[in-house]
């Protein structure tokens, strides 16, 4: 079990130091006493005071020269006080700290589909929560903010690395299982609530504030989302995601879900994952005209598949997972050609690309927590239960592999550049191949990687040729997000570049 994270406290920033107060009070202390001996008592040519009172002319010379000190003391101190206010409203770095380029942080990072969540996911870390804690809160905002591609009814998988044990976990959904025919089981909540259960750090109730203030108070439609809608229609997704004239909603416009924050309200107390599993089946099996569910989801942790390498050692999540597949591929490429990675795979002739959402939280210490998760198609089976406001998978094939799904960590040797690398990539059928090679890419260094990025940007311009306007991805045909650590800092990426919002502390 990962060891706590200590809240992170912070002081009022002031406009001074008491250590610059207490110099300047020091100072004013030390200018207070005699700068010349009284001039109020008159002294002979020895220097000895004598009894008579000072005539008109010592009067003089004393008051000028108290005031020629009083003037002095003044300008320094505004002076003093001008540059300290200056220094702490300058954007320049305290002398005692240093600065970075955008995506690295001192202490923890999260990079999701959208900003919302992934400032969700920094204020988890600053409350004092972990990577879990900001990975699982980032998932629940997802699943209010992009229903088009994951949601309460979706499939999850998770890979976790605690730097503390050293080992690596996978979070399964299970097999998958039905509803009815053509509705898939939902299995999210339970599996997000087991994965905190046993990894999280700050309370469950914490992580649902959030999600439940977005479904009940409204969150503004993003480009993501009003792209899917503008693609796909409005057809099972009224009124929850349409205007009152049935139009869809734009970007920009505002969606609320009462439903699904009424469903989240009554998880918050939930104390097991069970619990948390049964509060979302009882209500949907009550709209299908059910006497209770079928069945029940079985999301397990499991030990993560592994694969030792002279680069470090491999984990990744295994079957139904397209995991298997994936150290498959990276053992024969490594055996063979050492960190040389081939071309692009070329993009498969797939009828459809599974829509999926991704997410990475890491920190300082090499923890890591990558989540994928899928409806399959977009917006699922677009049945959208009345009761939840949850939109249903049509996932449900028990047999198929979920082929979409490969999250990779490298815990690299110790003398190796990076100590922890997190992968994983959505958007393309082959996600295990675009995964094998964005690895190898990046163990065979920057020169390599340069060339891979030309070539993306040739991919990008014969699209452009073609009349394509989507970004490409990572080989044209994904979009990846990359988390590291290394020389205690957090490190996080994507491609394309600019894809994913991050946000660290």
């Amino acid at each position: 079990m990962e060891a706590t994270a200590e809240p992170v406290l912070y002081q009022k920033l002031l406009l001074w130091e008491q250590s610059l107060e207490s110099e300047e009070e020091e100072e004013e202390e030390e200018v207070s006493e005699p700068l010349v001996s009284d001039p109020w008592k008159p002294q002979d040519s020895s220097g000895k005071e004598i009894s008579a009172r000072p005539g008109r002319w010592a009067q003089l010379v004393a008051a000028l020269l108290l005031l020629a000190v009083g003037f002095s003391l003044a300008v320094w101190q505004l002076h003093t006080r001008g540059s300290s206010t200056e220094t702490l409203s300058s954007v320049t770095p305290p002398s005692s700290g240093h600065s970075h380029r955008p995506g690295i942080y001192h202490h923890g990072a999260i990079i999701s589909p959208t900003a919302t969540c992934s400032r969700l996911g920094q204020e988890l870390f600053l409350a004092g929560g972990n990577v879990v804690d900001a990975g699982v809160g980032a998932a629940l905002c997802l699943a209010v903010v992009h229903p088009h591609a994951t949601g309460l009814g979706a499939t999850f998988w998770g890979l976790f690395h605690n730097s503390s044990s050293g080992n690596s976990t996978a979070l399964t959904s299970g097999p998958a299982q039905t509803l009815i025919p053509g509705l898939g089981l939902p299995s999210a909540l339970p599996a997000l609530h087991l994965l905190h259960t046993h990894f999280g750090h700050l309370p469950w109730p914490r992580l649902l504030v959030g999600p439940i203030t977005l479904a009940q108070e409204g969150f503004l439609v993003d480009t993501h989302l009003a792209r899917a809608l503008a693609a796909q229609g409005t057809k099972g997704l009224c009124p929850l995601l349409c205007h009152t004239d049935g139009n869809p909603l734009s970007y920009g416009d505002r969606a609320t879900n009462q439903k699904l924050a009424a469903v989240l309200r009554r998880t918050k107390r939930t104390p097991t994952p069970d619990f948390a599993g049964d509060v979302l089946l009882n209500l949907l099996a009550r709209d299908l005209g059910l006497e209770g569910p079928s069945a029940k989801p079985m999301p397990t942790l499991k030990p993560a598949l592994q694969l030792p390498s002279a680069q470090g050692i491999l984990f990744t999540t295994p079957s139904p997972s397209a995991g298997p597949e994936l150290l498959a591929l990276l053992e024969a490429a490594l055996q063979s050609k050492g960190r040389s990675p081939d071309p692009c795979p070329p993009p498969l002739q797939a009828t459809e690309t599974p829509t999926t959402s991704v997410l990475a939280t890491v920190d300082s210490s090499g923890s890591v927590l990558l989540l994928i998760s899928s409806l399959n198609s977009s917006f699922g089976s677009r049945h959208l239960s009345p009761s939840t406001g949850v939109l249903l998978s049509n996932l449900v094939s028990k047999s198929a592999i979920n082929t979409w799904a490969c999250p990779l960590i490298l815990r690299g040797p110790d003398d190796t550049e990076v100590d922890v690398l997190g992968l994983v990539v959505s958007g393309t059928p082959a996600v295990a191949r675009v995964t094998t090679h964005a690895l190898l890419s990046h163990l065979a260094g920057p020169q390599t990687q340069a060339q891979s990025q030309h070539q993306h940007q040739a991919q990008q311009q014969h699209q452009g040729q073609q009349g394509s306007t989507e970004s490409p991805g990572v080989c044209g045909q994904g979009t990846m997000v990359q988390v590291a650590a290394h020389a205690e800092h957090a490190h996080v990426s994507s491609v394309p570049n600019g894809c994913c919002p991050f946000q660290g502390f």
